[in-house]
């Protein structure tokens, strides 16, 4: 085989395999309209991410923003939207743009993610973390959006966008709940013991109810590396004792 027509072949192959891509969800990869990542610790406390466009924190959780792209954003709004007693708002992100629309970025600390859904902007879901037959289990359960039909103006959504929760944990995962939107196959545990529940945004307008549950082990991740970094430390302790011994035994049965 020539070498241009291997390179015809190559170029071919490339541009199937990036409209494949495109087709399942960009070629940069799915494009997320409203996420929520919850970094989980096992007793309770929590990190909380909301990346989210400004019409779908409108559209889904009721907040009065004004979408018009010339007006400047009243991040102040988004905060005072977030900061309640259960949760502490530590930074709202400057907006960036994607598909004509601007996002933004709100980070909090949750001291107990089980009072969660006393904060407004998630009083759609409620949260649960208690230890069964020996180890953790945490769900989720996210019920109806705060969207009424004919109160949003075109913001040029096409249907294809993703809405998407997801765990971040702290120790081994026992059983999951996640599946693949596509396949709807059961999803591995990412790296960093991320898990992901997703959605079709025409769903989550509609409120179709979305079921999170995860079983995890009830010692962390952490702990346990530290106990194993102990004991590898202290058997190297050990170890050296013992030579040392041996040395100074040998030495005092020389003449």
């Amino acid at each position: 085989m020539s070498s241009w027509v291997r390179a015809v072949l190559l170029l071919v192959l490339g541009i199937t395999a990036t409209a494949a891509g495109a087709c399942r969800g960009g070629i940069l990869g799915r494009q997320y309209e409203y996420e929520e990542d919850l970094y989980l610790s096992l007793d309770g406390s929590a990190t909380l991410v909301v990346n989210t466009s400004l019409p779908a924190l409108v559209a889904l959780r009721g907040i009065d923003l004004d979408l018009n792209p010339g007006t400047r954003l009243d991040l102040n709004r988004i905060r005072a939207a977030y900061q309640s007693p259960v949760t502490e708002v530590t930074r709202v992100s400057p907006p960036w743009r994607r598909a004509g629309r601007r996002f933004v970025q709100v980070r909090m600390e949750v001291p107990d993610v089980r009072k969660l859904t006393d904060a407004g902007p998630f009083s759609w879901s409620r949260y649960t973390l208690a230890v069964e037959r020996g180890h953790h289990v945490f769900e989720q359960k996210v019920g109806a959006s705060a969207f009424k039909r004919g109160t949003l103006q075109n913001v040029g959504w096409n249907g294809s966008e993703i809405v998407a929760f997801r765990l971040h944990l702290p120790s081994r995962i026992l059983w999951h709940n996640s599946r693949d939107l596509d396949t709807n196959q059961p999803n591995e545990t990412k790296r960093g013991n991320i898990l992901a529940w997703e959605q079709h945004l025409t769903d989550r307008l509609d409120g179709v109810p979305l079921d999170i549950r995860v079983e995890l082990d009830s010692q962390s991740i952490l702990y346990r590396t530290l106990w194993l970094f102990a004991g590898a430390f202290a058997a190297a302790i050990a170890v050296l004792g013992l030579i040392i011994w041996l040395t100074i035994r040998k030495g005092a049965r020389e003449p």
